[in-house]
Formats: structure tokens, C-alpha cells, sequence
């Protein structure tokens, strides 16, 4: 039997104050908060990356974009606010990972914020087993000067039903989260 599984570490960056601060965190890509759609498609145009998908959800203006060249990226999402970026997340997967290798990256990422920015808050901790899919969900959150840093781990699970022995192929994806209002 095989057992589903599928894992990520979600990262969120999220101004709280509308002033730039001195040790504000920036998106990646060399790109800054409030770049209009033109200037980041035009670097990502220049980077050879493809808009794959552009969805309109309210004010906000959602691309996915895949091509951008980084170990284990596999889309990013590109969020605008009345033609402003707001919110960048780099989707990562690892398809050799396991759900070891996984907790133990997040343990590595939560303690290097820990290190840098201090003992992050718990935010959320819960484990879903009301259906036959395990869910695991696992927030830290840290203040950086005008920027809210949060840091997620999920992990869905759907155990065999026959037998107690399995072994699983793993799905992981791990979600890098830049935003900033």
C-alpha cells in the first residue's frame, strides 16, 4: 500500500507600517515593494521566466510564474494591490525529500530566524484527524522593523488502509512567502 504524502514550508513577509524601514526585509529578485507589473515582467521577461497564469481577485492581480532559476523552485506567485507589488511566494519541491528531511528544514529555517530575529511566536500548531487525511500545520511569526515575518510548515498524510507496512512517495513542496500591504 502506498501511503500519500505531501509537505511545505510556507514563508510570509508582510509590512505592518506603510513607511520604508532601515531594516525592512525586501523581496527577492532584486525587486522592491510597490513595483508596478510592468517593471516585474519585464525582469522576468529578461530572466526567461513565463507567466504561466494571471488571475484577477478583487483589487489583486495574481500571476503565477515558472522558469526563474533557483535550487528546487518550481513557480513563483507574483500578488499586485491596485498595480503594486504586494506579495511575492516562491513554491519549492523536492521530490526525493521525506517528511524527515522536511521537519528537519523547518527546525534549520526556525532557528536561523530564531538566531537573527529572535525566539519566533508559535502562531498556529494543529493536527486535523477528523478525516482519513492527516493534517499538520505548524506557524512561527516574527516582527522585523515594519515587516512581519511568518514561517509555516504543512503537511497533509493519508495512511494505508489495508496494512500497517507501507512506503510513501512523497510530494513536498516548499512555499518561500514575501508580503508586504
Amino acid at each position: 500500500m502506498i501511503r500519500i504524502l505531501v509537505s511545505g514550508l510556507f514563508l510570509l513577509l508582510a509590512a505592518t507600517a506603510p513607511t520604508r524601514a532601515m531594516n525592512e526585509l525586501l523581496p527577492p529578485f532584486g525587486f522592491r515593494w510597490g513595483d508596478p507589473p510592468r517593471r516585474v515582467e519585464a525582469v522576468l521577461s529578461g530572466a526567461k521566466a513565463h507567466i504561466v497564469d494571471r488571475k484577477q481577485d478583487g483589487s489583486r492581480s495574481i500571476w503565477t510564474v515558472e522558469g526563474l532559476v533557483h535550487p528546487g523552485l518550481q513557480r513563483t506567485l507574483f500578488t499586485f494591490k491596485n498595480d503594486k507589488l504586494i506579495e511575492v511566494e516562491l513554491q519549492y519541491e523536492y521530490p526525493d525529500w521525506s517528511i524527515e528531511r522536511y521537519n528537519e528544514q523547518m527546525g534549520t529555517v526556525r532557528r536561523y530566524f530564531d538566531g537573527k530575529y529572535g525566539v519566533g511566536k508559535l502562531v498556529s500548531r494543529s493536527r486535523d484527524t477528523d478525516t482519513d487525511i492527516v493534517q499538520t500545520l505548524v506557524g512561527y511569526q516574527w516582527m522585523v522593523g515594519t515587516t512581519m515575518l511568518e514561517l509555516f510548515y504543512f503537511s497533509a498524510e493519508k495512511p494505508p488502509l489495508i496494512t500497517k507496512h507501507y512506503n510513501f512517495t512523497p510530494n513536498p513542496i516548499c512555499n518561500l512567502i514575501l508580503n508586504r500591504e
